[in-house]
């Protein structure tokens, strides 16, 4: 099973970025979590462009489409969702991306509980499959970890594979990718 993970931030020392990362390194047999760099690379989102599907939108939307299912670990600014990752999710508004795919939310800030709204919002309305049992909060605002502290965290490396594996179970076994199924056997 492939999962792709979207950060909505940019910066460099990202706790959001770091809990992506070691999520990826964490996975269980069976489990792909790539780590996508790409939402950056989005021209603003303007209806005028949709027509002309600007190739990063369009590489995007491939790689949301070939996964079984995403994380999105967004940072809160100003009580919302990062202004990238609301910038990528409006690109996709218009196409069936996140029709009924599993999506679990991570959020790396205890603080950040109205972006994490916002981002149920958007998702509800774009027909994704929110995946509650997936859905976690990991402490790392103050932790003072980096991607190497969080997989060696017991606590934090433990709910972040519970979590992937209750993503596992939302993820319809006739939806499996088929690069995934290939990989499986």
């Amino acid at each position: 099973m492939r999962i792709l993970a979207l950060c909505g931030s940019l910066r460099a020392a990202s706790h959001n970025a770091a809990l992506l990362r070691a999520t990826a390194r964490l996975a269980p047999d069976g489990i792909e979590v790539i780590c996508d760099h790409g939402i950056g690379d989005l021209p603003l989102f303007n209806p005028d462009q949709e027509a002309s599907d600007p190739m990063p939108v369009a590489a995007l939307r491939r790689r949301i489409i070939a996964a079984d299912a995403l994380i999105i670990a967004s940072p809160e600014y100003a009580h919302g969702v990062s202004g990238v990752m609301k910038n990528a999710l409006d690109w996709m508004v218009g196409c069936e991306a996140f029709v009924n795919k599993p999506v679990a939310l991570f959020n790396a800030s205890p603080r950040a509980v109205h972006a994490q709204a916002a981002l149920r919002e958007i998702l509800v309305t774009m027909s994704a499959q929110l995946v509650d049992a997936a859905s976690i909060g990991v402490p790392l605002l103050g932790a003072k970890l980096d991607e190497d502290g969080i997989v060696g965290h017991p606590e934090m490396a433990a709910s972040l594979v519970t979590a992937l594996h209750a993503l596992r179970q939302a993820v319809r076994p006739e939806t499996v990718s088929a690069a995934a199924q290939l990989d499986a056997r």
